[in-house]
């Protein structure tokens, strides 16, 4: 019965503001939390060195984004910012921050990203399928806005570092480590990645934009919150149709591919320079 009565009411709210144009703003802020207990030889390290690792990578791990949106579409990009002097100067994973344009047309189905890997642009296309959300009766407040909850699996993105871990080597642990085999890639022999994990979603039909932050849809409402692993995104401020007209433009900037075809290209290209990056021995200064 409570699901039969959470259907009535977003079909009724999705009725009533079908026929209005909706438009707006809305930040995000996205925060990843980083386990470093077993960081250093052993999991050897002194809680100053953690929360000097912690600060300069503060930057990394926390940012704030932007999503401009109509009916149908949207760009989700992050805000620039200036860095304080000596904060988290040159520490960077890879080419990959995640701080490149992405753009969703729901209706045509078209998801595109304007990024950069070391100084060459691409334009990545990634195929649309409907995703799989499991839909729940459980809300909560977000501001002002009833939210429900909705879940799902996705698979990992390999480039994703934040999902990295480290592998368990325990001997007390070898029957689960076999067991959960098929669910993680090897990375090195000392670390993994899971295959996939759950991503669970708030979204507000009472905002009836099938839209969210970064490559979330598909739901009968705006998404305000998302969480995906070590990383949650939460809108923090919301602008509904603001008084200067919204257009969204898809990114034309870089190199046309799929995203299949990217994935792997950077994947080669960061193993052929980790390969580099051995071969000049302990005392080389190479870095990515």
């Amino acid at each position: 019965m409570k699901n039969l009565l959470t259907l009535l009411f977003l079909a009724v709210s999705i009725t009533t503001f079908s026929q209005k144009e909706i438009t707006g703003k809305a930040t995000y802020m996205s925060k990843t939390t980083v386990d470093m207990s077993s960081w250093g030889r052993n999991g050897q390290m002194s809680e100053a060195q953690k929360k000097q690792i912690a600060a300069r990578m503060k930057n990394m791990l926390e940012k704030t984004y932007t999503l401009t949106f109509t009916k149908n579409e949207s760009v989700y990009k992050e805000d620039e910012k200036l860095e304080a002097p000596g904060a988290g100067g040159g520490f960077r994973f890879g080419g990959f921050g995640g701080s490149g344009t992405q753009y969703k047309n729901t209706k045509d189905k078209v998801a595109l990203e304007s990024t950069e890997f070391f100084g060459k642009n691409f334009l990545v296309s990634d195929e649309m399928n409907q995703p799989k959300w499991e839909m729940s009766t459980e809300t909560k407040k977000i501001g002002n806005y009833t939210c429900y909850k909705a879940t799902m699996m996705k698979d990992v993105d390999p480039l994703d570092w934040t999902n990295m871990r480290r592998r368990r080597n325990n001997d007390n642990k070898k029957d689960e480590s076999k067991k959960d085999s098929s669910n993680v890639t090897k990375i090195s022999d000392e670390i993994e990645m899971p295959k996939q994990i759950e991503v669970t979603a708030w979204y507000t039909p009472q905002i009836p934009i099938s839209n969210g932050p970064g490559e979330y849809w598909g739901l009968p409402g705006l998404i305000l919150e998302v969480n995906s692993g070590r990383t949650t995104v939460l809108c923090t401020e919301l602008v509904l149709n603001p008084s200067e007209k919204i257009e969204i433009e898809a990114p034309t900037k870089g190199e046309k591919i799929k995203r299949e075809k990217y994935t792997k290209t950077i994947t080669q290209k960061m193993e052929e320079m980790r390969q580099n990056f051995r071969g000049r021995g302990r005392g080389g200064r190479g870095r990515f």
